[in-house]
């Protein structure tokens, strides 16, 4: 049985300086690999949203140029203008990827701070793999020891923990020795902030890309000799005192690289350009309404019984914006029974105003009913139970745990590879896109990352 370590920051920061890349199993790196894919696919999409055109225009005129490339342009800045950047487009849509330990979007600010790096340094694809991995393992580490009540008190836990797993990633790239790498995670720890007020608004999108330049800033400023907390998480006023009133499991960090959280409790990775909390609700309606065949105008009601959780974060119940659409269960419902499934090209003014789109949905109800307790929601953290009622009298029900594409409900690495092209294409072109998916499934390898992308686009 493996003991809790007494000093949470002294035991990332050994960890991460050690771990190499063959101490990562294959099986991870691929997990890895899938990441990076899906993350740079989503930013690649994201990357014509307003919000990441404001991102580019302020790194425009805030940084100069450099070596690190802003995915689905031509443009060459710093590693932190990129990271600030890919962060925020790839978080702009939505779209990518979440995991259960901490609730964060874990990927969509580690992978942009860890890319942007390599770049600028001449890593290779597997050194970037191997960075990647670090991060990503010990932010969710941290977020597992500080468990789901952090998420359900009102942080957004991205933008409080992503900094860590970003600044981790970073820290091993630019070879950070044990003090460098505790003195990044002090002031990740430190200097890190989050709430869930940014839903459905800019703050969002942008809040990923602040935590993913906050990473490489904070590693660069350790490497430089800055010094942070010794102990961030368990000291008096530090992270487990005022955030989660000192309820800070520490034995989640005992078992890093023997156990491993993008694993279990795995990735997530979304069908849709969604909140998480409504997908497993279209899961159901889309399943039933491809069963029995109605349309949507033989629909009288549809109610959603959903986890405390899932009713927090979808808190539109009108969407006045695509922004505000992403984090309502009316409009994820209404987009499946009217169009089939909630896609990128619903993510738009003239579809969310629609005749159809505004019949539809005062139609779907959401609510936390009974069967919520705390077995029903460790289960199914972000489930639903959905009754569609029909204006015939006909009655269709069921019930989803996981939504498809999640770590626990996976889908085929196939329908991987389309959601990429499907972001990718309309920016790239179809030819550049797939040679850039070819290149980047082989990316663990030794050839410097900067040369990979040079051959593929």
């Amino acid at each position: 049985m493996s003991l809790a370590p007494q000093t949470p920051s002294l035991h990332l920061s050994e960890w991460a300086i050690g771990v190499t890349a063959a101490g990562i199993p294959d099986r991870i790196r691929q997990i890895v690999t899938s990441c990076v894919i899906d993350t740079i696919g989503v930013a690649i999409a994201g990357v014509r949203t307003p919000v990441a055109g404001t991102a580019r225009h302020f790194a425009a005129r805030n940084h100069p140029p450099g070596r690190a490339e802003i995915w689905g342009t031509k443009d060459r800045v710093s590693a932190l203008a990129a990271a600030f950047c890919n962060a925020t487009a790839a978080h702009a849509l939505d779209f990518d990827d979440n995991c259960y330990a901490g609730f964060v979007h874990g990927s969509a600010v580690i992978v942009p701070a860890a890319f942007a790096l390599a770049q600028e340094t001449g890593a290779t694809g597997a050194e970037l793999i191997t960075a990647i991995t670090a991060g990503a393992e010990c932010e969710y580490a941290v977020g597992a020891a500080a468990g789901q009540e952090l998420y359900d008190k009102g942080w957004w836990t991205t933008g409080l923990l992503g900094p860590i797993g970003a600044g981790v990633a970073a820290g091993h790239l630019l070879r950070l020795d044990p003090r460098q790498m505790r003195s990044c995670i002090g002031l990740a720890v430190t200097a890190a902030g989050g709430a869930k007020t940014c839903f459905g608004n800019d703050a969002k999108a942008l809040g990923a890309g602040q935590a993913a330049e906050s990473g490489v800033r904070w590693a660069t400023l350790a490497a430089f000799g800055a010094s942070g907390s010794d102990e961030p998480f368990t000291a008096p006023n530090g992270f487990a005192a005022l955030h989660v009133g000192g309820a800070f499991n520490t034995a989640a960090f005992a078992d890093l690289g023997r156990k491993w959280r993008l694993e279990t409790p795995g990735i997530d990775i979304k069908k849709f350009p969604i909140c998480l909390s409504s997908h497993a609700a279209v899961d159901v309606v889309a399943e039933i309404r491809a069963r029995e065949g109605f349309s949507p105008d033989d629909v009288e009601e549809v109610l959603c019984d959903v986890p405390p959780v899932v009713a927090a974060n979808l808190k539109y119940g009108s969407p006045a914006t695509a922004r505000e659409a992403q984090f309502s269960m009316e409009f994820a419902i209404a987009a499946t029974l009217c169009f089939g499934a909630p896609g990128l090209e619903q993510l738009n003014m003239d579809v969310l105003e629609s005749p159809a789109m505004q019949a539809m949905m005062p139609r779907v109800r959401m609510a936390v009913g009974p069967m919520w307790d705390a077995e029903r929601r460790a289960a199914a953290p972000e489930g639903a139970s959905v009754a569609i009622s029909l204006k015939d009298g006909r009655h269709y029900s069921g019930y989803q745990s996981h939504a498809l594409g999640t770590a626990f409900n996976p889908v085929p690495a196939a329908q991987l590879r389309e959601k990429f092209l499907r972001c990718a294409e309309p920016a790239l072109g179809e030819p550049a896109a797939q040679r850039l998916l070819k290149v980047l499934e082989g990316l663990d390898t030794d050839v410097p990352v900067r040369d990979l992308l040079n051959a593929a686009l």
